[in-house]
């Protein structure tokens, strides 16, 4: 079903602007729940501090296991300690994702879909901070002689919004600039 874009003028009830949003708002609490949900089981599985080969499970030898951590800082152990502060700053982020959605072009079905999946990410790993104080990193990759910081749904959800946001960025700007020539 689709939906007639909203413009400026239009004067809608909150509900019919949840209804306009309803890919963004299904992405987000989908991507929190799968984070929150898969973290569940790990915690009800896997001891925490499982980071070494005899605690680990290995899912594919030599390349991806599956261990239990709880990270107080953020990817590659930045701000180790500052789970709080981290906190605060997904909270801030939050805010901002709400107060620019319009200049994001939240309308934007795809751009639903990217902020969604950064929005849930963030709410997953907020969850953790706040009642845990750390989040919970399960995911562990070796690069051949390199092991990548162990990371969860949530981080995974932000990087690929991320990306997606940036990919239809740089398209739409080039498409802009295709316009202006013609």
């Amino acid at each position: 079903m689709a939906t007639k874009p909203l413009s400026v003028d239009d004067k809608v009830s909150r509900f019919d602007r949840i209804i306009y949003y309803r890919l963004f708002f299904i992405v987000a609490a989908t991507a929190a729940i799968l984070d929150r949900g898969s973290k569940w089981i790990v915690q009800k599985t896997i001891p925490n501090g499982a980071y070494d080969s005899s605690s680990m499970i290995e899912v594919i030898p030599n390349f991806f296991y599956i261990c239990h951590i709880g990270n107080t800082g953020a990817a590659w152990g930045m701000f180790h300690g500052k789970s709080f502060l981290l906190a605060l700053f997904s909270l801030v982020a939050l805010a901002l994702l709400y107060f620019f959605r319009k200049s994001l072009g939240l309308r934007n079905i795809f751009v639903q879909l990217s902020l969604g999946l950064v929005t849930g990410g963030i709410l997953g790993n907020l969850y953790d901070r706040l009642v845990f104080n750390h989040v919970v990193d399960f995911l562990d990759v070796h690069l051949g002689f390199y092991r990548w910081p162990a990371f969860n749904v949530a981080d995974s959800a932000i990087l690929i919004g991320v990306l997606l946001f940036c990919y239809y960025s740089f398209k739409e700007e080039a498409t802009r600039k295709v316009q202006e020539q013609q």
